[in-house]
């Protein structure tokens, strides 16, 4: 059985992690990036959710965030479900894709998407140190993953707006 990491303060910032199913390197692609934050903008002007930091991988995603109105968990819920939906039909729907096949056997079974890893690794953030430990950790995994040298100039982030470089991608909130 695995290990389920739950939310116990609904309300305070948490640092969380949502896996593409098997790892599979569903994010290479730009237009499933984007269903993945053009939903995170629907979240924040919908549903109250703030967000503090965030980077999108190949095959995972970090943030930090907090949701100011509702339960974060059920954000979160929603989130991945309408998520994994919408992707799934983006990759079926994609005539160029060259890995479609395969991407729809990986993230399906019994008939049904399972696009998602279940669960989410979710940290409750305390303080500024750890909050800033935790930013730099998710704008990093580019430039540790060898994709760039630098976090600023990784597009799928935002570490070029967090540093004050670029105001690239969608508002964030300021912790403190």
């Amino acid at each position: 059985m695995a290990f389920s990491y739950t939310i116990s303060d609904q309300g305070s910032v948490h640092f969380v992690t949502f896996t593409v199913h098997q790892w599979a390197d569903v994010f290479t692609r730009q237009t499933y990036v984007d269903i993945l934050l053009e939903s995170l903008v629907y979240c924040q002007k919908n549903k109250g959710l703030e967000i503090y930091a965030w980077v999108v991988m190949s095959n995972h995603c970090h943030l930090i965030l907090r949701a100011a109105h509702e339960n974060l968990s059920d954000i979160i819920r929603d989130l991945k479900k309408h998520t994994a939906k919408q992707i799934f039909k983006a990759i079926e729907a994609n005539a160029q894709e060259s890995r479609k096949e395969w991407l729809l056997k990986v993230l399906s079974i019994d008939g049904r998407i399972w696009f998602w890893e279940e669960g989410y690794h979710g940290e409750e953030v305390f303080s500024k140190e750890f909050f800033l430990t935790k930013a730099e950790y998710i704008h990093y995994n580019p430039v540790k993953a060898g994709i760039v040298a630098k976090p600023e100039d990784y597009l799928n982030s935002s570490a070029a707006r967090f540093y004050g470089i670029e105001n690239r991608g969608f508002e964030l909130c300021y912790f403190g």
